[in-house]
């Protein structure tokens, strides 16, 4: 069956009962259109191609009907016309070379005399237009940006869009009739010059300077829309044209950006919407949201942008999700402009932790750690630790390692910041990274006034809980450092203080041997805690016998680091007074700040990743590139990790504590031995002992910038210059390790060779695939003429490669940004070693 027009075909396929009958029915009208094209009937093709594009609407191949498509174009009617155009524009795209037979047309009929057969033309030009079609239709459309129509001129404007996008540099052809279509009554036209002007400047900053002229234009058509009356034409919930005033206002944003005297001609008509937009509908909302966004995009006066985020607290009260997560949004990029007016909202941006929406609750939380200062730390912090109690799993890796970076930045004293370590590892101990406990390690050994009082909390807090990792870490790190402050101290933390024995702490860390919740890594750091207590005069003969008969027990056990370790700490207690001296209490490693880079690791505590690469300093060095702003973190033999978790060699390091009688050379080399230390070189006979001294815990305080050196440093004559331009200079001075092939230690000095000052340096490195890169923080991103700022750079090599870096600098200098890009290849060969 035939179907003779498009009503008939839609009746026949909506009767179809099944999927296959419809299919059926598609291809048997197909091939008689088929048939009705090769016919060349001028009155059938009509309703044809209308019968074709349906059937390419409900998903069936109609590729055949393009040709006709063209012939209905060339036909002078202008209904044949229209459904010409209609059928380019579903049939064909940019991509098909049949579009180039459609060129010729598109410029007849843009020349029509019908107003709306050029509509048409332009209407397809900007839905299908090539590159090639754009430059060579680029002068019809300058041409129909003058004519007199406003239909044409609004069709125009939306043609030479797709130009400018397919062709940016044919933008200029447009500047001077888009200057003159700014100035169009017609909202039509307006909002289509509006949007091509913005896409211009988007595309050609040049095409800012030429536009910002026309920032008084703009204020007028905005402060006629804001205090016109009730416009029926274009009212939209009560306010008058609402796309209108937001492409308006998109574009001073970007004409405001970076020009004082453009933002002053905005900021009275910017504040005068403010107030009299309506924000009881949506449509009110948006506009609102655009002047809040252009008042922190330009140059603003203080008081604007204060109400520009009151604002956005505002519509933090908003019932409607969107706008809220929008406010929070926004609030999290301003933050960091002007805090203390952000800060007026913290209790409702504290509220939005409780919103049902999680989207809502992520972003509440990051603006909640941009809150955080001085004066309200105590405040924010508790609120956190409730949100943590309750928090989903994947908010806690990140609440932890945030709460625990605030705390120690702006802690009022350090028992508050030890509590708040304490309840984050009791509220989420399974979420916590490993460079957060080992911060919160080196604060213990900082503190001394406190180790007893902490001692007594994490043994309470353990005895009640072994399920959290990361307390379970601390708690048997604290107790096996400091048991015999415990033992003669008792708990000082409870209300009545009381004595424990030495059994009360050996059996609490056996428990965690024999529970479900101990892991590779918790076994290695209880046999290792154990083993300190065993030394200490605090424990008694009997548990100390146990706690020998405990290792020996663990001699055979199959995970081969367990095994070792128990090896090594049983026969300590065959070597007499020198077992004292390895196991006796470690010094205070370095306070250094925890870096802030961890942040976006997702790695909680324990999870050694394999196959980094740790240089002899204990240090990570398979970070590349590196940046100042981060600096590389030894992931895998971190400060906790090289306490359990390294049985690689390091150097030993000078504990600073007395040396015990010296003991015969043969005793110190079985120790050295014993520890698989490197063979050293012969000492003094009284300084013999002295490597077999250091406590089993050096190597986890020794943090990459205080370990021990390799024992000679070979440096360069003089630095090399890398850098020296815009007023700044940067040297480069290698030294290589003579026991270390293929290491270099690169120090890179930065001085200010002219009058003005460096400030906001930020120095970035990269190495080939083949070298791997460590860098250490800059000593200031501040560089003051006379004076000299340094950073540090480890670079692993094969040996007898060359060293070669890409290096990228970032500063300020004379009120003007600089970035630049180098690559050096400068130092001579042979730092690596090697032939």
């Amino acid at each position: 069956m035939v179907y003779h027009n498009l009503k008939a075909l839609i009746k026949g396929i909506r009767a179809c009962k099944t999927v296959a009958d419809e299919r059926a029915l598609i291809k048997q009208e197909s091939a008689a259109i088929r048939a009705s094209f090769r016919e060349e009937d001028s009155y059938a093709r009509h309703n044809n191609v209308a019968k074709l594009l349906y059937i390419h609407m409900l998903g069936s191949e109609a590729h055949f009907g393009q040709m006709e498509c063209l012939k209905l174009v060339a036909s002078p009617r202008f209904s044949d016309k229209r459904l010409g155009y209609l059928g380019i524009m579903l049939l064909l795209d940019e991509s098909q070379e049949v579009l180039t037979l459609v060129t010729n047309s598109l410029k007849n009929d843009m020349n029509h005399a019908n107003m709306y057969a050029v509509g048409l033309a332009l209407c397809t030009f900007a839905d299908i237009a090539s590159e090639e079609m754009s430059r060579d239709l680029a002068n019809e459309i300058e041409k129909l940006l003058g004519s007199s129509n406003t239909y044409i001129r609004k069709k125009a404007a939306l043609c030479a869009l797709r130009v400018v996008r397919k062709v940016p540099e044919l933008a200029d052809h447009f500047v001077s009739k888009s200057k003159n279509l700014l100035a169009d009554r017609n909202h039509g036209v307006l909002l289509t010059a509006i949007t091509l002007v913005t896409e211009m400047c988007q595309i050609d900053p040049n095409c800012l300077a030429e536009f910002r002229n026309a920032v008084p234009l703009l204020v007028r058509h905005l402060k006629a829309l804001v205090t016109t009356g009730y416009s029926p034409e274009h009212d939209v919930s009560g306010i008058t044209d609402p796309f209108l005033q937001v492409k308006i206002l998109r574009l001073m944003q970007l004409l405001g950006k970076g020009d004082v005297k453009a933002s002053e001609t905005m900021n009275d008509i910017l504040a005068q919407v403010a107030t009299n937009t309506d924000s009881s509908k949506n449509v009110g909302n948006s506009i609102l949201y655009e002047t809040v966004m252009t008042v922190l995009e330009i140059e603003a006066d203080s008081g604007l942008r204060v109400m520009a985020i009151n604002i956005l607290g505002k519509f933090l009260s908003n019932r409607d999700n969107n706008i809220r997560y929008v406010a929070l949004n926004t609030l999290n990029k301003v933050v960091a402009i002007d805090t203390n007016a952000v800060q007026r909202h913290r209790n409702i941006i504290l509220d939005c932790l409780r919103d049902g929406d999680i989207s809502i609750r992520r972003r509440a939380l990051e603006l909640s750690y941009a809150l955080i200062n001085e004066q309200n730390v105590r405040i924010l912090i508790r609120e956190l630790l409730a949100f943590l109690e309750v928090a989903d799993d994947e908010f806690k890796l990140g609440m932890t390692t945030q709460i625990c970076l605030a705390a120690e930045r702006f802690a009022p004293n350090k028992r508050w910041h030890i509590d708040t370590v304490l309840r984050v590892l009791k509220l989420a101990g399974n979420f916590v990274r490993e460079e957060i406990l080992s911060a919160f390690i080196r604060l213990v050994a900082h503190t001394p006034e406190l180790q007893a009082y902490t001692a007594s909390k994490l043994y309470t807090s353990l005895r009640s809980d072994i399920s959290q990792e990361s307390l379970t870490l601390a708690a048997t790190w604290v107790i096996g450092e400091y048991s015999e402050i415990l033992l003669e101290g008792g708990l000082v933390d409870e209300e009545t203080p009381r004595a424990i024995l030495d059994k009360e702490l050996i059996d609490l860390l056996v428990s965690i041997l024999d529970s479900p919740y101990a892991n590779y890594l918790t076994r290695q750091f209880v046999l290792t805690a154990l083993t300190k207590i065993s030394s200490r005069p605090t424990t008694t003969q009997a548990q100390q016998e146990r706690i020998h008969n405990m290792l020996l027990s663990y001699t055979t056990s199959p995970e081969l680091e367990i095994q070792q370790r128990a090896v090594e700490f049983a026969s300590l207690f065959n070597l007499g007074e020198i077992r004292s001296g390895v196991l006796e209490r470690m010094p205070a490693p370095e306070l250094k700040a925890t870096v802030l880079g961890v942040v976006s690791e997702n790695k909680p505590v324990g999870s050694v990743a394999p196959g980094k690469d740790v240089d002899l300093l204990g240090d990570d060095i398979s970070s590349t590139p590196a940046t100042n702003g981060a600096p590389a973190v030894p992931a895998t033999q971190d400060l906790l990790a090289e306490i359990f978790g390294s049985s690689g060699p390091s150097p030993p390091a000078n504990t600073g504590s007395p040396a015990p009688p010296a003991a015969p050379r043969n005793i110190a080399q079985d120790i050295l031995g014993l520890f698989d230390s490197p063979a050293a070189p012969s000492p003094p006979p009284a300084a013999a002992p002295a490597p077999a001294m250091q406590s089993l815990f050096t190597a986890a305080a020794t943090v990459p910038q205080t370990a021990s050196p390799p024992p000679a440093q070979a440096a360069a004559p003089s630095g090399y210059t890398a850098y020296d331009k815009n007023e700044l200079r940067i040297t480069l001075t290698p030294q290589t390790s003579p026991t270390r092939p293929g290491l270099v230690r690169i120090l890179a000095n930065f001085q200010a060779t002219g009058a003005n000052p460096v400030s906001g340096l930020n120095f970035q490195a990269a190495v080939p695939k083949s070298q791997q890169l460590q860098m250490a923080p800059i000593s200031s991103p501040d560089v003051h003429p006379g004076r000299t700022e340094t950073q540090e750079m480890r670079v692993l090599a094969p040996p007898g490669a060359n060293i070669r870096l890409r290096l990228r600098i970032a500063f300020n200098v004379a009120g003007r940004a600089v970035q630049d890009q180098v690559d050096f290849a400068g130092f001579p060969p042979g730092l690596t070693g090697g032939s």
